[in-house]
């Protein structure tokens, strides 16, 4: 039997134009940018990744296909940390950055290829751990007015959502306001959370999170910029409130550091940031091992993020809850069959995971065609 091989590596550079405007503490965000990659192997086997590109999604895209691809060509599929390693010494310097989100989009294409090849979900090449729906609450009520966001409340509740996240920022007395409001609106009996995109300083983080506790919001999501781990490990003193944060880490020694200093509890790699689903493995495992919660991150993505998210959601031992994106995106909603992680597939405020060889999903071609960037 002859061996497979990578023939042919296609990066799909990406852009939508969001119906809503999203708002952040960091500002606006009319649209959206990724990279779809496509793997193709010499027994006809293809697998579809994702690279977070949020701009410069063309440049990804030439990275992809100029430097990391040949690297692989010819290689066999399944020798996936090899690769890894092969396409990480494509340049010197410190993990991160362009680099480590153009291989995510590979290494997810490839894990695709593995359950496509073993007719396996991912998830049970992880190892399994028989969970088929994960927990999964709405992201985010935006930091807009306050009539939107009684709008957006009522929607997630309306889906079945037991669980949401709200997007906070200054000044600090309309975030401790909004934190109330929504708690009146959402009752007691929903978990709330908060996103504040790292908009405070040390001091700042320490009075809206005492103000969050007051209220009984679950976890404060990066209240502080995530290089600042002194800072971290400063709130993780002084707030009685679960401190959130990895989607801005890229590899699994920088999640190290903070699982190691007990600082977070809540760990939250983005597989399309964070190297893949190799090495967002890797991160995930740890938290399990630090006994620290797990929550993939999603965020502005597409649907092969979600596809691969759900998959590392259903394997890993210490998973939390699930991020369901709530705002329509075209690059989730009309990319894949089915269409995965939208909050109308609740059930008892839970999402069911893609069963099917490797993601799970079939990428629609002519989407591809429809939203690539010329």
């Amino acid at each position: 039997m002859t061996a497979s091989r990578i023939t042919q590596i296609i990066a799909h550079p990406l852009r939508a134009t969001l119906a809503k405007v999203q708002r952040t503490s960091q500002g606006d965000y009319p649209a959206i940018e990724l990279v779809v990659v496509e793997v193709v192997t010499s027994d006809g086997v293809v697998g579809f990744g994702e690279a977070l590109a949020r701009r410069g999604a063309a440049g990804y895209a030439r990275l992809i296909e100029e430097v990391l691809g040949p690297r692989l060509i010819g290689k066999d599929p399944a020798d996936r940390r090899a690769h890894w390693k092969a396409m990480r010494a494509a340049l010197s310097g410190r993990p991160g950055g362009q680099l480590v989100e153009a291989i995510a989009g590979i290494d997810i294409a490839l894990w695709d290829i593995a359950g496509k090849q073993a007719g396996l979900p991912v998830h049970k090449l992880l190892g399994g751990i028989g969970r088929m729906q994960v927990a999964a609450y709405a992201s985010s009520i935006n930091w807009l007015d306050d009539a939107t966001v009684e709008a957006e409340v009522a929607a997630a509740l309306k889906a079945g959502f037991r669980e949401i996240k709200v997007k906070l920022g200054h000044p600090l007395k309309d975030a401790i306001a909004r934190a109330r409001f929504i708690r009146k609106l959402a009752g007691d009996d929903i978990a709330l959370y908060v996103d504040a995109n790292w908009a405070y300083d040390v001091d700042d983080a320490l009075v809206v999170g005492r103000a969050l506790a007051d209220l009984g919001y679950g976890f404060f999501e990066e209240p502080i910029a995530p290089h600042d781990r002194e800072g971290y490990r400063r709130l993780a003193q002084h707030l009685p409130i679960r401190l959130a944060a990895g989607e801005s880490d890229y590899v699994a020694s920088e999640a190290l550091i903070m699982l190691q200093d007990r600082s977070l509890g809540l760990i939250q790699p983005d597989v399309t940031r964070s190297g893949g689903i190799t090495e967002t493995w890797r991160i995930a495992e740890l938290a399990a091992a630090f006994n620290t919660a797990y929550a993939p991150h999603v965020g502005w993505s597409g649907a092969i993020c979600v596809a691969a998210s759900l998959q590392l959601a259903a394997a890993a031992e210490s998973f939390r809850t699930f991020e369901c994106m709530v705002y329509e995106n075209p690059l989730r909603d009309a990319f894949t069959h089915p269409v995965v992680g939208e909050g109308s597939q609740l059930i008892d405020g839970k999402l069911a995971v893609p069963q099917g060889p490797g993601l799970g999903i079939e990428i629609d071609r002519d989407a591809l065609k429809r939203f690539r960037i010329a």
